[in-house]
């Protein structure tokens, strides 16, 4: 009786050879795992995000707070003509809300892979489980966060009466591949950050001088140089096309955005690929 029960059980092999050199077995693996972490990734979310605004006063403001201090903060400085944005095909208070608040949806998901894999240390030494649910938790997060952001853009909408559309709907389209482009770049120094704190604390001061050559609160620049650095910011088509598809129904320049889509999607797979062959190294480092 007992003996049939542990037949049943799945038999995990564990050696010093390189998953890589069986790529089919290592793909069905990354999958299976993938499919067998939902459950404990919606635990995992659930937990972090009522301990992140359980030990808050302001508790869900907070989402709020960033992108609309920011966005007034430039609405004053253009109001009184202390910087020059130009011209926007909308009101610019509604341009640059719309501008930070898709710009913090991106560093929220920017961060959520460092933070979970850093808040789950302990767990990831003690007990062997399929690590694609701390990723899925960090998503989850991002994507919490990204639904509390939308009501900031909802008020924008009903306050400067903006028409709504196929392109309104397709933006939300957009917006998520913003959300995989910070999932991607938060994944991809994810295995150094959780080594070294000096990645989390200079991430504040890289992000920092990204939004400045990231067309949020002016419109993309046509003059050279600064037209070159919105060329080679693969965030800017992904936040400008979202940004043009919500308010204006079209997506001005598809092809930056379906370039850098492509490109994220497969470089996306291969920071998942590092993860999980950095999990049992990064796993060994922090037991010793």
């Amino acid at each position: 009786m007992v003996s049939s029960k542990f037949d049943s059980l799945k038999e995990v092999v564990y050696t010093p050879e390189s998953q890589l050199r069986h790529p089919r077995q290592f793909v069905q693996s990354m999958w299976q795992d993938l499919l067998a972490s939902r459950e404990l990734a919606w635990r995992l979310m659930v937990r972090d995000i009522s301990a992140q605004y359980r030990q808050s006063f302001l508790g869900v403001f907070w989402a709020f707070l960033p992108p609309l201090a920011t966005a007034l903060v430039f609405v004053i400085l253009n109001s009184r003509k202390v910087i020059n944005i130009g011209e926007t095909d909308i009101p610019y208070p509604a341009f640059v809300m719309f501008g930070t608040v898709l710009w913090q949806i991106f560093v929220d998901s920017l961060n959520a892979p460092l933070k979970s894999v850093t808040a789950s240390k302990s767990m990831l030494a003690k007990i062997n489980f399929p690590k694609e649910a701390i990723i899925l938790s960090g998503m989850g997060q991002a994507l919490f966060n990204l639904v509390i952001k939308l009501l900031i853009l909802i008020v924008v909408f009903l306050i400067y009466k903006l028409p709504l559309g196929w392109g309104t709907a397709l933006s939300l389209l957009a917006i998520l591949d913003l959300v995989l482009l910070g999932m991607m770049f938060g994944l991809l120094i994810t295995p150094i950050g959780v080594l070294y704190s000096d990645i989390a604390m200079g991430l504040t001061v890289v992000t920092g001088l990204w939004f400045f050559v990231t067309p949020v609160v002016y419109p993309p620049p046509t003059t050279f140089p600064f037209s070159l650095l919105a060329i080679l910011n693969p965030v800017s088509p992904i936040l400008v096309g979202a940004r043009d598809l919500a308010t204006q129904g079209v997506l001005e320049n598809p092809i930056p955005f379906f370039v850098v889509t492509s490109i994220m999607l497969v470089v996306l797979v291969l920071t998942w690929v590092v993860y999980r062959l950095a999990v049992p190294i990064l796993v060994e480092k922090m037991s010793a």
